[in-house]
């Protein structure tokens, strides 16, 4: 029997393309969509769009958290889970990747004559967070290689379900919007995402679909998700091809930078001015001074609902992506933080 995508019963999270709410297409890194129901299996209708790395699904049943591969392109049915036990059950298909692939969801196949349960509710909180393939969990599962560069990988080690940014939602009770892109920078022309050209947040930040491949680009309706946080995680990829802010901290390019970051900043409190927005880069290695300049906007902004948030480890952790363990150092010291500008942060929207 098929649950269609559309069932008033199936529960979702994430920017979502809803074109077709028959076949929603799922692009962000944890956008999930969830179903309770009896019966002894599960399968999941989809289709995949691939661009680059082979194509993983994440998915709990139960609360069990297991990951499938998606062929590159095509509609197929992939059976998730079978012979469980005949009771009530749970499926949380998830994206563990960032758009290196897209995929349409058509719906779950069960048993004949299974019921489909009401959801519980979602959380009340609300995160969104903006950044790179850190914040996507990029890597993540590359857990031989603390501390070091990453391995020769595929995607199979890359899993949003252990980005920093989800682990921090699930310590806080919140929901969470993950616009975070592998290699992304905050201006076109720099970073890593989408070369030779490269494309940066500020042509993507608004956008659901925007996968410079795809003619399908489409625009986000903000009205749709109202975050009392937004944490903007960009400043690393942005040394690339020129790290003109370690090298020529006063230089035009580095000032053009800064004002465009405060510009894109003020855009978001523009968007969200009930929101307290959170800006940082992660422990990853780069140069202290793209944080300077962060702080520095901040500052010059004396905004009370804008914060500058530093780790401990900050930009001095890894040469790599971030492991498991370090997502977990991070995603301790920003809840902290987070928890620290108190409980009314979550009463303004």
């Amino acid at each position: 029997m098929l649950v269609k995508a559309d069932h008033p019963l199936l529960q979702y999270s994430g920017r979502i393309d809803w074109s077709d709410r028959e076949a929603p297409v799922l692009v962000f890194p944890c956008s999930f969509v969830k179903m309770k129901f009896t019966g002894t299996s599960v399968a999941a209708a989809v289709e995949n769009h691939q661009s680059y790395f082979n194509g993983f699904l994440g998915y709990l049943i139960d609360g069990e958290q297991k990951c499938v591969r998606i062929a590159d392109s095509g509609r197929e049915t992939i059976v998730l889970a079978k012979g469980l036990a005949d009771g009530e059950h749970e499926i949380m298909l998830f994206k563990r990747m960032d758009a290196c692939h897209t995929f349409t969801f058509y719906g779950f196949e069960v048993d004949d004559g299974a019921r489909i349960l009401e959801p519980e509710a979602k959380p009340a909180r609300r995160i969104e967070v903006y950044g790179d393939s850190v914040s996507a969990g990029e890597v993540s599962e590359a857990v031989d290689y603390i501390g070091h560069p990453d391995p020769v990988h595929d995607g199979e080690f890359s899993n949003s379900y252990y980005s920093y940014t989800w682990m921090t939602a699930r310590k806080l009770g919140a929901e969470i919007h993950d616009i975070a892109q592998g290699g992304a920078a905050l201006l076109d022309g720099t970073g890593w995402f989408a070369g030779p050209d490269f494309m940066g947040m500020e042509s993507f930040y608004d956008k659901v679909r925007y996968y410079p491949e795809s003619t399908d680009t489409v625009n986000w309706n903000f009205d749709l998700y109202r975050p009392h946080i937004v944490i903007v995680a960009i400043g690393q990829n942005d040394a690339n091809p020129d790290n003109y802010m370690a090298t020529d901290y006063e230089g035009a390019k580095a000032e053009h930078w800064r004002k465009s970051y405060r510009a894109f900043i003020e855009r978001l409190r523009e968007i969200y001015p009930q929101a307290e927005i959170i800006l940082a880069t992660t422990i990853l290695e780069h140069d202290a001074k793209w944080d300077r300049a962060i702080g520095q906007v901040c500052d010059g902004m004396a905004d009370g609902h804008v914060h500058h948030f530093l780790y401990r480890r900050n930009g001095a952790g890894t040469p790599g992506h971030i492991r498991i363990s370090e997502a977990e150092e991070m995603a301790e010291e920003l809840t902290a933080f987070i928890e620290s500008l108190g409980d009314g942060i979550w009463e303004t929207c």
